[in-house]
């Protein structure tokens, strides 16, 4: 029988080249493109792919006519005009091109710092309306200057190679840099702070998170060198703007070049109104080579997919046998949360990440669980790209170890699950079980036992038993207008180190207020 695809937007044929020769697989390719919402909603039960770019906008209503659909593949990397939800449920794979522009975003980075360092695009502009002013657009050499890396990934890491070989020191910050991954790369490494602190020129290239939005900010821009150049080919909204603007009139920040802002199109946007800001409209991956490997990329998915039953890229959870889950799905969402809540209690990259499988779960293939465990894990810092099938692959691709250990014999509880993250540093772990009635509970936190609701927000205080503690910390949290739902305590010994989990009705953002204080020592805000 046929495979039909329809492809909606336009395409490089090159890069759907792997499905035009395909000689296995019975393919029928249909392209159609420009059609109205309602004119692709009428014909899409008739395929089995659906193969779009940025511009057809694939809605709940269109996967619902989609009878037949299979496979949704975005030439691209983003999917926000994707219903991942509406495909999920229907049982719909969605993949994507993560890898596909990243030499596009690289140079395209490069050619921005060049350019900011050397003023081309105003000096070409002078030129054009006939004025020879060479000595207004002295520029900067590139070489022996610190270029501050924010996001060691894919693109980060081909950036710092270019500027490497112009002769520039490199400085990165990056969730999962490790001093072995920095020495292996020939770079420096430290924290946003650190990065701030040193680099003359600084590109950003994490991912938009809750955790990213506004990482540059005006008090990170307050520590950074004077005269420093920033540069944003990556996502709007990881920059400041406001803080951007007022470093750039300040004097604080020389120049930016800026390929992406929080609203697009950004025309009209006031940082173009600044003569020390050069500007493209979204082009990082605008390149013939990246339209062509973005769809090669998914082409090979879909013949993956149809021949093999998998893909490299998903960007949400196909369908999982029903058998097989029935037994560990319960467990799910109880996984989901250790992991997210032991991400939160370490600040450095994760070597090796311990699961332990107590009691009855221990006679179940578990795969499924860890799998949606490492997810929650990875979550934090990678944000709603991981998912239950893409997460062992991105700990791999981030050298994290996975470990599964099993144990029949259980403690106090018929199951239970434990995770262990190590770093280079530390160890912590949290262990959690499903209480009848209660649903998931986290019963132990590092070495104290504890009895929580992982849902919420919550703030996790480590700090020193001493009498008054509890009181105080409910004085501060008043005197902030935050108001507490549950609290625990935990401690090893009478008057040694002990912790508070308390549940708070809203988010809270700062927390030094309660870091200033004698005998706290950590404190964590974490949202699950």
């Amino acid at each position: 029988m046929a495979i039909n695809i329809l492809i909606s937007d336009p395409l490089s044929e090159d890069g759907i080249y792997p499905l035009r020769q395909e000689q296995e697989l019975d393919l029928n390719i249909v392209s159609n493109t420009g059609l109205a919402p309602e004119e692709l909603k009428a014909i899409i039960k008739d395929f089995d792919v659906l193969l779009v770019r940025s511009q057809t906008k694939v809605t709940r209503e269109i996967i619902e006519a989609a009878d037949n659909l299979k496979l949704i593949g975005r030439a691209g990397v983003g999917v926000d005009n994707i219903d991942l939800e509406a495909a999920t449920e229907k049982g719909i794979i969605v993949v994507n091109a993560p890898d596909g522009n990243t030499n596009s975003a690289a140079e395209h980075t490069t050619a921005m710092i060049m350019a900011l360092a050397r003023h081309i695009p105003h000096a070409y502009q002078s030129l054009m309306e006939g004025r020879w002013d060479r000595k207004k657009f002295v520029g900067v050499e590139l070489k022996n200057k610190t270029l501050g890396v924010v996001g060691f990934g894919r693109i980060g890491q081909e950036v710092a190679h270019r500027a490497k070989g112009n002769r520039m020191n490199v400085i990165a910050y990056d969730p999962f840099l490790t001093a072995e991954k920095a020495e292996k790369a020939g770079v420096d490494y430290g924290s946003v702070e650190d990065v701030a602190k040193v680099a003359d020129f600084i590109t950003v290239h994490t991912p938009l998170l809750d955790s990213t939005r506004h990482m540059i900010n005006e008090n990170i821009f307050n520590i950074m060198k004077d005269g420093v150049r920033i540069i944003n080919c990556a996502r709007g909204g990881i920059i400041d703007e406001e803080a951007l603007y007022a470093a750039i009139e300040s004097g604080k920040v020389a120049g930016a070049a800026l390929d992406v802002m929080e609203e697009e199109p950004f025309v009209g946007n006031k940082l173009l109104d600044l003569p020390q800001v050069i500007a493209t409209p979204h082009l990082g991956a605008s390149t013939i080579e990246a339209q062509e490997s973005v769809a090669v990329d998914v082409s090979n998915d879909i013949l993956s997919y149809f021949k093999h039953g998998t893909v490299l890229n998903p960007v949400n959870m196909p369908s999982v046998p029903k058998d097989m889950v029935a037994k560990v799905e319960p467990f799910f969402e109880l996984g989901d949360k250790i992991g997210k809540l032991v991400s939160h209690l370490i600040d450095e990259p994760i070597n090796e990440v311990n699961i332990y499988y107590s009691g009855d779960l221990a006679n179940f293939d578990v795969r499924p669980l860890t799998n949606n465990t490492v997810k929650g894990i990875l979550t934090r810092n990678l944000g709603n790209h991981v998912n239950n099938v893409n997460a062992r692959y991105l700990a791999d691709r981030n050298d994290i170890k996975i470990n599964e250990h099993k144990s029949t014999r259980a403690k106090a509880f018929l199951n239970s699950i434990t995770v262990e993250l190590v770093t280079n540093n530390t160890t912590h772990k949290v262990k959690g079980t499903l209480l009848a009635g209660l649903g998931a509970r986290i019963v132990q936190i590092d070495d104290y036992n504890v009895d929580i609701n992982p849902e919420g927000h919550i703030l996790f205080i480590k700090h020193t038993d001493k009498p008054g503690a509890i009181g105080l910390v409910g004085t501060l949290l008043a005197d902030q207008n935050i108001n507490i739902a549950t609290m625990q305590v935990g401690r090893a010994i009478e008057g040694g180190d002990a912790i508070m989990v308390l549940s708070v009705d809203h988010v809270v953002e700062y927390v030094d207020f309660l870091k200033q204080q004698k005998n706290i020592f950590e404190v964590k805000a974490i949202t699950l």
